[in-house]
């Protein structure tokens, strides 16, 4: 394999006979180390799966896979542990991962880069869903990811506080060096990744050709 993850020929289906349902049909699909990839389609158009896919929580029907060793995931629901801190949700993560995040960062400096060092010890239900994201990402981070899989993590946000998540992956992904792959169905989201695929009824419909 060439880069972090490579699927070839993948179909997912869920279901037999009359409830039969075809997620993914025959993708291939690449990322590179380093690279952003927008997948970018409306809902139920297979993104979702092919993120899952690519961070092993779904298994290809058929097709091959291969994945990269450390993927983590940045969710459209922040989902917290909501009876644990902001400092005790990257703490666990960092424990569940069993491994040093990137370039060695501790949980407080991971929060510290997302800008909620002054946040350590409030609950996830005492933050604005901004800060709630933020975490998530430190979250992310603090599992050592050479690939962070986002699926429509401004989903739930407004504009002025989408564009500002979208600001602290990029700068992050530039700190560190991850392939970042991101679920939307926001072209202008899209837009700010070096690659749009975007997919349709299960299928690749679109990728532009580099010149």
């Amino acid at each position: 394999m060439t880069g972090l993850a490579c699927c070839r020929g993948v179909s997912v289906v869920y279901g037999r006979g009359e409830a039969e349902v075809t997620a993914l049909a025959d993708i291939d699909f690449d990322v590179g180390e380093g690279e952003t990839v927008a997948l970018l389609g409306r809902s139920g158009s297979g993104k979702t799966t092919l993120l899952h896919v690519l961070g092993g929580l779904v298994e290809a029907t058929s097709g091959t896979v291969e994945r990269a060793s450390h993927a983590s995931y940045v969710l459209q629901s922040a989902n917290l542990l909501p009876h644990f801190t902001v400092i005790e949700n990257v703490n666990f993560a960092a424990h569940v991962a069993s491994r040093e995040s990137r370039a060695g960062l501790g949980p407080e400096e991971l929060l510290e880069l997302v800008g909620l060092s002054h946040r350590l010890d409030q609950l996830p239900g005492e933050l604005s869903g901004g800060e709630e994201q933020r975490v998530a990402i430190a979250r992310g981070l603090a599992q050592a990811p050479r690939l962070l899989l986002c699926d429509e993590p401004t989903g739930h946000l407004d504009s002025d506080t989408g564009a500002r998540v979208l600001d602290l992956l990029e700068t992050l992904q530039r700190q560190f060096g991850f392939g970042l792959v991101l679920a939307t169905h926001d072209s202008g989201v899209a837009s700010r990744l070096e690659r749009e695929v975007e997919l349709h009824d299960g299928q690749i419909a679109r990728e532009p050709v580099e010149a």
